[in-house]
């Protein structure tokens, strides 16, 4: 049984909470999200929380129950809070700057990477060697950095790339004479 699982997810005051069959939707200052819940999964919406909990006794149902409750508690922290990620560019000459709706990355090849920002996105350029990814869902903040991220992953010889501000990078020592 998950742990996870168990524990209902409370809504705090300011957001509206609503399930309609599948669907979770949560409605707060920031936005709004919603979430379709697996069928092997029950959803219920009372006393001010979100409860779920397995429908069948299977193994899939009790593995999904608690990544369905994590979900919805992501749902509450993006409509309140907001998510972000912090990326660190290391390396000579390599630089980010906002260009309108496209963020213009030097990374080393012969030419500029041009990201498009998705909407729902914030990017912002605090340095020219660091960049904020901020939204409300946790899952699309998470893609755009690991997308900005796989332009030039960061290398263990001399840590040049794109990397997460909390990531540790493996040094490896170079080739010896």
């Amino acid at each position: 049984m998950s742990r996870v699982g168990k524990k209902p997810v409370t809504v705090p005051s300011g957001v509206t909470a609503s399930v309609e069959g599948q669907t979770v939707k949560m409605k707060g200052p920031k936005g709004q999200l919603q979430f379709v819940v697996h069928d092997d999964v029950d959803v219920k919406f009372e006393d001010g929380s979100v409860k779920v909990a397995p429908r069948f006794e299977t193994n899939r149902a009790q593995a999904l129950y608690g990544t369905a409750r994590a979900q919805i508690a992501n749902l509450v922290e993006g409509v309140t809070k907001g998510f972000e990620k912090k990326l660190e560019i290391t390396g000579v000459g390599y630089r980010a700057a906002l260009q309108g709706k496209k963020l213009q990355l030097a990374l080393g090849y012969s030419h500029d990477v041009l990201y498009d920002i998705p909407e729902g996105i914030t990017i912002t350029v605090p340095k020219p060697t660091e960049i904020n990814v901020v939204g409300i869902d946790s899952q699309k903040v998470g893609q755009v950095a690991a997308e900005i991220r796989d332009y030039r992953p960061p290398e263990p010889y001399k840590g040049k790339g794109v990397r997460y501000s909390d990531e540790f990078i493996f040094r490896k020592e170079g080739k010896k004479k």
